[in-house]
């Protein structure tokens, strides 16, 4: 008795032997593309960001939790702005960190302004995920400090840590700046605190 799906290998019959005995037991041929994978998480992820970002009271913008933290507003800027990074994750071969020197964007001081740097940046980066092929996600992707290699992975290893927990890392921080300032927290993975 054959089944209909493609790529579909029949489990052989008997007792398993060990765990990969029982998973080399089903197989398929045809892998789920790496796109068909990241875009919903991706998309889930920046809209849970844009509900945190949201709530951002800028006009704390120049507030920081501890001398050394970023201030309210650096921090809410560069979490509108990781999702440009995207583009040259996907596109390039990598990145040397020795000419940005900690280079910083000016701090956004409207929601309006936040959101639209956010929701531009967002729609750019999800047009170029869309766009790359399993190939172009395999392609090496190389962190670099001058002559010193950081660590070279595949682009889709360099896409879900500069951009996803990056991203999940900063919405965490701001988290916790909400709280310290007493706006109501959004729900993230479940109902927040707030949201009950």
């Amino acid at each position: 008795m054959s089944d209909a799906r493609p790529g579909y290998t029949r489990p052989r019959q008997g007792p398993a032997t060990s765990r990969e005995a029982r998973a080399s037991r089903l197989s398929y041929t045809a892998p789920m593309p790496f796109t068909d994978l990241l875009l919903p998480e991706f998309d889930h992820e920046m809209a849970v960001t844009r509900r945190v970002l949201e709530r951002v009271p800028l006009q704390d913008a120049d507030w920081k939790p501890h001398p050394k933290s970023m201030s309210l507003g650096e921090l809410a800027t560069h979490l509108a702005y990781v999702p440009a990074w995207t583009r040259a994750t996907l596109r390039d071969d990598g990145y040397d960190m020795s000419g940005d020197a900690g280079e910083r964007h000016e701090v956004l001081r409207t929601s309006s302004e936040l959101l639209a740097v956010f929701d531009r940046h967002a729609a750019e980066a999800r047009q170029v995920l869309a766009a790359t092929s399993d190939a172009e996600m395999m392609a090496p992707w190389t962190l670099r400090a001058g002559e010193h290699v950081v660590f070279t992975q595949p682009r889709a290893g360099a896409l879900r840590g500069f951009i996803f927990s990056h991203s999940i890392h900063h919405r965490g921080q701001m988290v916790v700046y909400l709280r310290l300032r007493d706006v109501p927290v959004p729900s993230i993975y479940g109902p927040s605190a707030d949201e009950r």
